[in-house]
């Protein structure tokens, strides 16, 4: 009998797999980092074969290490790093080229000349999105120009375009299925959020087939078979990684709000099913569709969150894990000279500069690896109070508290400073990975195993943390930060 569901969590470093159980209860977590790849300053690559090699990998030593039969897997859930492109050979199933990652800016100059020509306003009318590098339709382009130029292979329907989640599909399903959801869909800047179809203008404006693109489902819906031990598992449940956050959240009321600390850090706000356009630089998005229900959301996207703390092991070498950093900023808790601007891939909401450049502000003579680790860390939480007050405007709505997940949210150094930044309580649930919860709960909706309204008794709360810091104290400081960040804008404009 079926008792387990497996969530595949394709993220921007690293692939995973996580074991659920019918009580939407982690069993068990496998996960293996891939190679990022650099070719050129502002370029970042994947390998989409070591994408899929990577997640097959941990998916069959999860299900191998954990002694699970292939008739005891109810069914599969993905969730994905979203815009991320990639090309291949709809025969052969090789790729055409790297995976061209979210976070490249290879496009920068396409997208101004974009804006020049006067698509701004029709690309939020109907993809809720902004011009920006970010998105997938302009490294579509780029590949096509790059692979085939003439686009024959492309019209022809021989060369295809996908997200990592159609990829996946496509590679769990023997390369029969061709499938996108929703929530990925939108993303790629060529959308309509609203008529849910691709839209033929901005496929003209950037020369792009209609027929290379997936087949576009609702979230929660049958995608596939993948085959394992003699047994068809279905795949019931897909969602970029932000959505499915917001959904493993259990935010399924208008107005309620989830931030994840990942390699980027995202927050979302459920908007119901009205599709809200921002003023204040914020994206609107699908947030999910089931049962023939669309829920949009809010989104504000910062592009440089968790990988700022990477860049301080790796690039700087000041500490060996990530846990490191919360030691050394409770050691200069009270120290706010020093402010890091994380701006390594431009700024994302709600400023939308392609060509701020990081910075790091205040030095003096006594500045220490634990002002770095700390200034850092408070970046994270600067940039989300940037996306609240945006949000706020938008919605009109006083956030009561933040529900947050992802792998930062372990820092209690963090935590603590995110609320004392906000003045609102953040919640940390008991399980962070929320992500994949998402996933696994799409999917396990759509195996028949949960209605909507049974997950919220699922999620429980494993610590509040409550503001520490005075009105006065927390509007200084974002002051502070809001100067620093008006220095690194327009670096190279």
């Amino acid at each position: 009998m079926s008792k387990y569901i497996i969530a595949l969590d394709q993220g921007t470093t690293s692939s995973r797999a996580v074991l659920f159980d019918k009580h939407g209860e982690l069993l068990a977590v496998e996960q293996q980092e891939f190679t990022q790849f650099f070719p050129k300053p502002g370029w970042v690559e994947h390998d989409a074969n070591e994408i899929w090699n990577t997640q097959e990998t941990v998916l069959l030593d999860l299900i191998r290490k954990n002694k699970v039969n292939g008739s005891e897997i109810a069914a599969l859930g993905i969730t994905n790093q979203r815009e991320t492109a990639i090309l291949w050979d709809k025969t052969s199933g090789e790729p055409a080229h790297k995976a061209v990652v979210w976070q490249d800016k290879r496009t920068s100059g396409m997208c101004d000349h974009l804006k020049k020509a006067g698509y701004e306003d029709h690309v939020k009318q109907t993809t809720g999105l902004v011009i920006d590098a970010y998105f997938s339709g302009t490294k579509v382009k780029w590949l096509l120009d790059e692979v085939d130029a003439d686009r024959t292979k492309a019209k022809s329907g021989d060369l295809v375009f996908g997200t990592v989640d159609s990829w996946l599909v496509y590679k769990l399903t023997g390369q029969k299925e061709h499938v996108t959801e929703y929530t990925n869909a939108s993303r790629t800047l060529l959308f309509d959020i609203s008529k849910l179809d691709w839209d033929d203008k901005i496929l003209n404006v950037l020369d792009i087939p209609r027929e290379m693109l997936p087949k576009v489902q609702e979230s929660v819906s049958h995608f596939g078979h993948w085959e394992y031990d003699g047994h068809k598992i279905p795949i019931t449940g897909i969602a970029g990684d932000q959505q499915a956050a917001l959904f493993g959240q259990t935010c399924f009321e208008k107005g309620t709000a989830k931030n994840t600390y990942g390699t980027g850090c995202f927050m979302l706000m459920n908007t119901g099913t009205e599709l809200q356009l921002s003023e204040n630089g914020l994206l609107t998005t699908i947030a999910y569709g089931i049962n023939g229900t669309v829920n949009y959301a809010l989104e504000g996207s910062i592009f440089i969150a968790g990988a700022a703390i990477q860049w301080l092991r790796d690039g700087l070498k000041l500490i060996e894990n990530a846990s490191d950093t919360e030691a050394m900023a409770e050691a200069v808790r009270d120290s706010h000279d020093v402010v890091v601007v994380p701006a390594f891939a431009g700024l994302g909401a709600p400023y939308w500069d392609m060509y701020a450049r990081g910075a790091i502000f205040g030095l003096t003579r006594d500045s220490n690896e634990n002002h770095f680790a700390k200034a850092t860390l408070d970046s994270l939480a600067y940039q989300t109070r940037d996306i609240l007050e945006a949000m706020q405007k938008d919605s009109g709505a006083d956030l009561r508290s933040l529900k947050v997940d992802g792998g930062a949210v372990a820092n209690n150094y963090l935590m603590q400073f995110q609320s004392n930044i906000l003045g609102v309580p953040v919640l940390r649930p008991e399980v962070t990975e929320s992500t994949a919860q998402g996933a696994a709960y799409m999917a396990g909706i759509g195996a028949g195993i949960w209605e909507l309204e049974d997950l919220k008794e699922v999620q429980k709360i494993e610590r509040e943390f409550t503001p520490e810091m005075v009105k006065n104290d927390r509007d200084e400081l974002y002051g502070n930060w809001n100067k620093a960040v008006k220095r690194t804008m327009n670096w190279i404009e």
